[in-house]
């Protein structure tokens, strides 16, 4: 279950979390994991909903105390207009947008300092269906995987900060995108490895947890940064 913290205390892990607020439907995923891929390749923490599966808890209190103890989120609202006749909006991003704003605005001190990045997948669909959000950069991904590689990347150079004492061939967009698919191949050819069907393969990796995921992406990354003896 999402940890508790008392009002006014700041979580151990505030400075290092990400809250990730996105669809999680199938046609999502193939945005959804390179963008958790380059949170933890920038060595953050990824919070999403669908983290833990626990019935009893209450999904928006849940979100909320993701929200409450990540300094940093990533909100894609580019599932907010409805693809085909009698398809009903999708407002859950929005309103967690607007928890997260309220967060910082009226929550407790170190909640002043959060910041946040918006993608939406045409430049300008925001001002149709939230107008207040005009004048705050908002990025554009396309619906492309590489171009959310990128933005997340782009925010991460411009706004949160990297690591420095990476060589700078690290923090080049193609290369991010790069280390990306090579993570994916190694998670393919490992199934492979171990004598699954090519077909059961790749149902294993598109249809992995998202919480494995994430525990497979922090194992990967942190081998591929440990220098070879």
């Amino acid at each position: 279950m999402t940890e508790m913290v008392a009002a006014g205390e700041v979580p151990g892990d505030f400075d290092n979390s990400v809250f990730v607020n996105c669809p999680f439907d199938t046609r999502y995923s193939k945005l959804l994991r390179p963008l958790l891929f380059v949170i933890i390749y920038f060595g953050h923490k990824p919070r999403i909903a669908t983290e833990t599966f626990d019935s009893g808890e209450n999904r928006l209190s849940k979100i909320c105390g993701l929200i409450a103890s990540c300094r940093y989120s990533i909100h894609d609202l580019s599932r907010l207009k409805a693809s085909k006749t009698n398809e009903f909006y999708r407002m859950n991003m929005p309103f967690e947008l607007g928890i997260d704003f309220g967060t910082r605005l009226h929550g407790p001190p170190h909640a002043a300092n959060k910041k946040f990045l918006i993608l939406e997948k045409k430049a300008h669909d925001f001002k149709i269906a939230l107008s207040d959000l005009a004048g705050i950069d908002i990025k554009r991904h396309g619906d492309k995987p590489v171009e959310v590689s990128r933005a997340i990347r782009d925010w991460y150079y411009e706004t949160v900060g990297i690591d420095e004492s990476r060589p700078e061939e690290y923090h080049w967009p193609s290369t991010v995108w790069s280390k990306f698919n090579e993570f994916i191949t190694t998670l393919f050819e490992d199934r492979l490895a171990a004598g699954v069907p090519e077909a059961e393969a790749t149902k294993d990796v598109e249809r992995m947890p998202m919480a494995e995921f994430i525990d497979r992406t922090r194992a990967w990354v942190e081998a591929d940064r440990t220098p070879a003896a």
